[in-house]
């Protein structure tokens, strides 16, 4: 199987799929459970995903060879009052990564995520923020890309990497 893929840029009209990958990461485990529709509804989430595109959004998906979403990486930048679990100040934006389990360990992930980052600077951002479970593979893959542990909270670390 090969396993080719591309980036582009998250549109207007991947809302939906942005959606599905806040399922995928938040069950990362194998044999991850949380029903979609209790996911979704969870406001821990929908921040990360209502009214997508917003302006300040950013995102990318990543695509196989026919096309097909297997991945995206996106940020938002939240108010205080409505602050994600990777809040770490007014106008940092916090990122959201999500990919389909059959594609991960092949790349998918820092692909989107160096894209993410590299996005981010290029619009003015002078840090990138994002939460992980402690117990989460994707960390050294954060902490590889240049994420530093900044919070400790209970079971998850906020991480956050300088964009120069």
């Amino acid at each position: 199987m090969s396993m080719s893929f591309s980036l582009r840029p998250a549109a207007q009209a991947d809302g939906t799929f942005l959606a599905d990958m806040v399922v995928e990461a938040a069950n990362w485990r194998q044999g991850g459970a949380k029903p979609r529709h209790e996911v979704i509804a969870g406001s821990d989430y929908r921040r990360y995903v209502a009214g997508w595109k917003r302006p300040g959004d950013g995102g990318f998906v990543a695509v196989d060879h026919g096309s097909v979403p297997i991945g995206a990486a996106w940020y938002r930048v939240l108010a205080r009052d409505e602050a994600g679990f990777g809040f770490v100040g007014v106008g940092v934006p916090e990122l959201i990564i999500g990919v389909r389990p059959i594609w991960r360990a092949h790349g998918v992930g820092r692909a989107l995520l160096q894209a993410l980052c590299r996005d981010a600077r290029e619009h003015g951002h002078g840090r990138i923020s994002l939460s992980v479970e402690r117990d989460n593979f994707a960390r050294t893959l954060y902490r590889s890309e240049g994420f530093a542990i900044v919070r400790r909270d209970i079971g998850r670390d906020t991480m956050v990497k300088v964009l120069r």
